[in-house]
């Protein structure tokens, strides 16, 4: 458990608060009168201003040289200097400042927002306020937005506590105590681990790669090991530097927090799976796809169309014959999947499709009773499992609505797993290359075999690992054998070896 210091600028900056022992003058700070040697310390610096060469700046650059993990960093003090970085990826923003600003203020062209810890009062502005505190870490920010044809952020400031209002103070300490919770409380009575360990995960999420059985199993596996695996969720993200690694299991995508958190973690030169990496290889299948057949890997017959054109998409029948199948680059659990048997379905799924993407892809139909998937950890076969289609239905997971059924209900097929050398011995050298050209993360490679030849579906980054189902075989051996991986990745760092 980290301690948790807090520095001001002057004591009377902190006047409007609760008293607490957390509390410490930057001037006592920067003279090494506060953490112990060796004690794992979480630092917030709220000076008044963090100028180069200032009171805040080297309260910041002493807490990095000290170990001690600082809020704002150095690096995020010098990025907040840098204008050119300002433009954050906010395709949706004259839209959501449209839902916030009343009718009667329409003709605004310039906004400014206050955001304390990632956190606003302004509901259509949250995620706004999350991913501009995610990208530039700081207690607190302003944000100055102006209108000339389209909303777009101007400016983005460290703002000064010792400035605030009587309201925003009040907000101010609302959200450190939410950003700081899990600091302020004792520590359980508890033995230290070797290293601790961040699994993210979203207990919501209605398909996750792991069920509670399985997250269960992962943590008790790195008790053996001597790794304290924390469950953690999207809103701890600053939190994420407080560990050695990151295990994700909250199904990963290039355009949301997974990979954000994936990225930081390897910026921190924490141990990480799934690493950016390998999430942006295989997380758009035509992406994939290009990997695939660069490497010379069999996979079923394909075409790239683009949205705008019109002859490639009516020619797809004479290329690949039908029934056919088009598919988002960037779907999962078989969503945005569309098999199509007639030229009329392709042009109706097609103009669907075409509503979430600028490019499809287009792959002959190859029709199996189940497909293979093979585990692959660091380049080795991990296990073996059949995934069968769902009944009466073409893919492994049917999303239509079944008579009688709930909204959002989801059926799948059966499995069966089985030893990795009971696997016919095609499929898995074959899972093990598609793997080896992505990385040397955990992967599940799928697969399906007709007749003679075998073909390769797609990589998947975050595989699937359920109690019940991949650890049919394997059991608690599945877990350890993972949890071993990151083991082995952390001994080999702290070593100062490179995989």
């Amino acid at each position: 458990m980290s301690r948790l210091v807090i520095v001001v600028e002057k004591p009377s900056d902190w006047g409007a608060f609760y008293p607490s022992d957390n509390v410490v003058a930057a001037a006592d700070y920067l003279r090494g009168e506060v953490a112990a040697e060796g004690e794992r310390t979480q630092v917030i610096n709220l000076c008044r201003s963090y100028k180069y060469m200032g009171t805040g700046y080297y309260v910041s650059l002493l807490a990095e040289a000290r170990g001690h993990k600082v809020i704002p960093s150095v690096r995020t003090i010098n990025d907040l200097r840098r204008r050119s970085l300002y433009g954050i990826d906010i395709e949706d923003l004259n839209t959501q400042l449209g839902k916030f600003l009343p009718e009667g203020s329409r003709d605004a062209s310039d906004f400014g927002l206050l955001v304390y810890f990632g956190r606003t009062h302004y509901a259509p502005l949250e995620d706004l306020a999350q991913q501009v505190f995610e990208t530039f870490p700081c207690p607190v920010l302003r944000i100055e937005f102006e209108r000339q044809r389209v909303w777009q952020i101007t400016a983005i400031k460290p703002a000064s506590l010792h400035m605030l209002s009587d309201d925003q103070e009040t907000a101010f300490a609302d959200a450190l105590d939410a950003f700081s919770k899990k600091m302020w409380r004792k520590p359980r009575a508890r033995r230290k681990y070797r290293y601790d360990l961040a699994m993210l995960q979203d207990p919501d999420e209605a398909m996750p790669p792991s069920n509670k059985r399985a997250l269960k199993q992962f943590i008790e596996a790195g008790k053996e090991l001597d790794i304290e695996v924390d469950p953690i969720g999207r809103r701890d993200f600053t939190r994420l530097a407080e560990y050695d690694a990151l295990f994700i299991r909250e199904t990963t995508a290039v355009d949301n927090h997974t990979y954000r958190f994936a990225h930081r973690a390897e910026r921190e030169d924490m141990v990480v799976i799934d690493d950016p990496q390998s999430i942006l290889r295989c997380t758009n299948k035509i992406y994939l796809h290009d990997r695939l057949r660069s490497r010379k890997l069999p996979t079923p017959r394909t075409e790239i169309v683009f949205r705008d054109d019109s002859r490639k998409l009516a020619a797809l029948p004479d290329l690949l014959g039908l029934p056919l199948v088009l598919k988002i680059p960037d779907g999962s659990f078989s969503r945005g999947i569309h098999k199509v048997e007639t030229p009329e379905q392709l042009k109706l799924a097609a103009d669907q499709l075409f509503q979430q993407t600028a490019l499809l892809l287009a792959q002959e139909f190859v029709p199996t009773q189940f497909d293979w998937r093979i585990g692959v950890l660091d380049g080795e076969p991990l296990y073996a499992c059949q995934y069968f289609m769902s009944r009466g239905h073409w893919q492994i997971y049917d999303h239509a609505a079944r008579a009688g059924a709930r909204p959002g209900t989801v059926r799948s097929g059966g499995f069966k797993t089985l030893p990795v050398r009971e696997a016919p011995s095609e499929v898995v050298r074959l899972a093990v290359r598609a793997s080896n050209a992505i990385g040397n993360g955990l992967y599940g490679v799928d697969l399906k075999v007709v007749k003679d030849r075998t073909v390769i579906i797609e990589v998947n980054d975050n595989p699937s690992i359920d109690a019940g189902v991949e650890d049919a075989y394997l059991g608690e051996d599945l877990y350890r054998r993972i949890m071993g991986e990151f083991l082995r990745r952390l001994e080999r760092k702290r070593l100062g070896v490179r995989d």
